[in-house]
């Protein structure tokens, strides 16, 4: 019990990172921050800190809102200790997904790692029994229709009703196959029997 204790207490505290790196993120100019791709290598923070980085108000509380959800998710999960770090290594390797589209010059936002962590969590689920592989398989069957109705291959940039700023569907794909790569990478794909603990 310890050792789901302590993977809960990981999770929600890589969740709270996330949430308040975004914010402190809000107070610096973005382009020191960004995703650029000329500057990667020259600058690597930025494999961290595009996540940081918000273009408008919207964009900010949508993406707090989603790292609130996935908090909860991976709280009554009971996620172990792995799964906090599976979704920590995704974290740069979304961005590098994005190296596949030259022309998105900027990136930022919270997004394509909190797609990481949600393919980072249907993966345990689905490695366990019952109805917890139901709902992981649930999950990644969402998930999954998500990323094609977006359409990643369509352009580096997409403009959804509703939204102030230009979305990179491509972000959201290369999240989603940077977590499910680090998830399986860490055994968190091999069957195993766990139960959802009540909230």
């Amino acid at each position: 019990m310890a050792s789901a204790l302590d993977g809960r207490r990981a999770w929600l505290s890589l969740c709270a990172l996330a949430a308040a790196a975004a914010l402190g993120g809000w107070l610096v100019p973005a382009l020191a921050l960004d995703w650029q791709p000329g500057l990667a290598a020259s600058e690597p923070w930025r494999w961290w800190t595009a996540a940081f980085v918000h273009w408008s108000p919207l964009h900010l509380l949508a993406n707090l809102a989603g790292c609130a959800v996935l908090a909860g998710l991976g709280a009554v999960a009971m996620l172990p200790a792995r799964a906090t770090l599976a979704w920590g290594l995704a974290w740069p390797l979304t961005h590098l997904g994005l190296k596949v589209q030259p022309a998105l010059a900027h990136y930022g936002g919270l997004s394509g790692v909190l797609h990481a962590g949600v393919a980072v969590v249907a993966v345990v689920l689905m490695a366990r029994t019952g109805r917890e592989r139901a709902i992981g398989a649930a999950i990644a069957a969402g998930l999954l229709a998500k990323l094609l109705l977006e359409r990643p291959w369509a352009g580096p940039l997409a403009h959804p009703a509703g939204w102030d700023i230009a979305v990179a569907p491509l972000a959201h794909a290369a999240g989603a196959a940077a977590g499910l790569l680090c998830a399986l990478a860490l055994g968190l794909g091999r069957r195993a029997s766990r139960t959802i603990a009540a909230p």
